[in-house]
């Protein structure tokens, strides 16, 4: 259940017995009816406390906590961030563009990752002025050095190196191993930068490596480290000093226990980090996403009706896989609970959405506090890929965000329209 006081690890809390679900001092249930269903909410107070956490704990040394906008890309969130001294770390153009929006003068704090970038994304990142670029390939070193001379910019890279580390984690957020797409072999590495050192366009600024996501021991990310330091001195014997390391993401939270320390979970990854890197003084950055942002966050979703079928309850909602996918995609564990809890026994029962999937589905055989058609019900920790993993599908309107901060709550993105669904496709029907 939810805590009984707004703290960590979740900032939604029921005041006391027999009122509704709140985040800060803000009513979910008042956020509902003024807002509609579904909807997500925000705790900006969270978010900034879970960063401040990560530059604490990293406070002896000089460090970028470079927050992944994959997790949650939207503008009010990356302008909170940013006006806290945050970085940020991108993986498309399309994220550039929204770092520019929100916090223009944060673009010297931003790295670029991704297997695949295109020309016009590496072009655009160029004339922006990015931090680094972090290159995953010695194809992409070439391109990147070509774009470069063009635009007459050198580009300051990190090579991301595969440290061969295994992760326990789910196999689709796995990135780490020799077998993985991204990054290059950390056995290559050092003639990978030998060869990018002698180019005039390029300059070997860092060294990047992410290891997977959702990871939650630290022991992971301290052998990782220990082989990147052991890399480290091999390029300082060759006359080449690195600038920064980026020691990735991937740090996880507790999904299920109500009783997660996130204070002492960060203590302890930079401790894990930082004394695998003992006697390196560059700059140390790291990229956190899922860890400030997702308790942050919870879908609010009006129950549409009850179903009894044989054996099986169904609760049926008018939130959808499309609002939150990753049920169905990673077989993920959302905690659900009732806006406003009603007295009664609880029951075993599938949450499910109206969408023609059998796929579509928040929890199965999960035991839920009684609710009824009306109620409402909040399903939690969706801060990070929720809203930024939803869609269209079945043309459904995309749910609208509110961001909380204290006795503040603000809209900061209405729920879609048709119209905004339909008229990139009027052209071709003459409309």
């Amino acid at each position: 259940m939810p805590l009984s006081s707004p703290s960590s690890p979740r900032p939604f809390y029921y005041p006391k017995q027999g009122s509704a679900l709140h985040c800060g001092k803000v009513s979910l249930e008042t956020l509902a009816k003024r807002h509609g269903t579904p909807l997500y909410v925000y705790s900006g107070d969270q978010i900034v406390e879970r960063l401040g956490m990560f530059q604490q704990a990293l406070a002896s040394r000089e460090h970028l906590i470079c927050y992944a906008v994959k997790a949650n890309s939207a503008l009010a969130i990356l302008k909170l961030l940013a006006d806290h001294g945050a970085g940020f770390d991108i993986v498309s153009g399309g994220e550039l563009e929204r770092v520019l929006a929100a916090a223009p003068e944060a673009v010297g704090r931003v790295v670029f990752s991704g297997a695949g970038k295109t020309t016009a994304e590496i072009d655009r990142a160029l004339i922006a002025g990015i931090l680094e670029f972090h290159a995953e390939s010695e194809v992409e070193l070439e391109l990147l050095a070509a774009r470069a001379a063009k635009l007459k910019r050198k580009a300051r890279f990190a090579l991301r190196v595969n440290p061969d580390v295994f992760a326990d984690t789910h196999p689709y957020i796995s990135t780490g191993l020799r077998e993985h797409k991204f990054g290059v072999d950390i056995r290559q590495a050092l003639k990978i930068y030998k060869s990018a050192a002698s180019s005039r366009w390029l300059e070997p600024h860092g060294v990047s490596v992410h290891i997977g996501s959702q990871i939650c021991t630290a022991a992971p990310f301290g052998a990782a480290m220990e082989r990147v330091s052991k890399l480290l001195r091999q390029l300082q014997r060759e006359g080449i000093e690195l600038k920064t390391i980026d020691a990735g993401g991937g740090l996880g939270i507790d999904y299920h226990r109500s009783s997660f320390d996130a204070v002492a979970k960060v203590r302890e990854y930079a401790a894990a980090i930082q004394g695998a890197l003992a006697g390196y003084e560059g700059q140390l950055l790291i990229e956190p996403g899922r860890f400030i942002v997702a308790q942050a966050g919870a879908l609010v979703t009006r129950v549409l009706q009850v179903k009894h079928n044989g054996k099986k309850t169904f609760v049926i909602t008018d939130a959808a896989m499309n609002d939150l996918i990753r049920p169905a995609l990673y077989q993920a564990y959302h905690e659900i609970v009732p806006v406003k809890p009603s007295a009664g026994k609880s029951r075993i029962v599938d949450v499910v959405g109206p969408i023609c999937e059998t796929g579509d589905f928040f929890a199965r055989d999960r035991e839920l506090a009684p609710v009824a058609t009306g109620d409402l019900v909040a399903i939690l920790d969706t801060g990070a890929y929720g809203m930024a993993q939803s869609s269209n599908y079945n043309t459904r309107l995309r749910p609208p965000e509110v961001l909380v901060e204290g006795a503040k709550a603000r809209l900061i993105r209405r729920r879609e329209t048709m119209a905004d669904l339909l008229e990139p496709e009027k052209f071709a029907i003459g409309g």
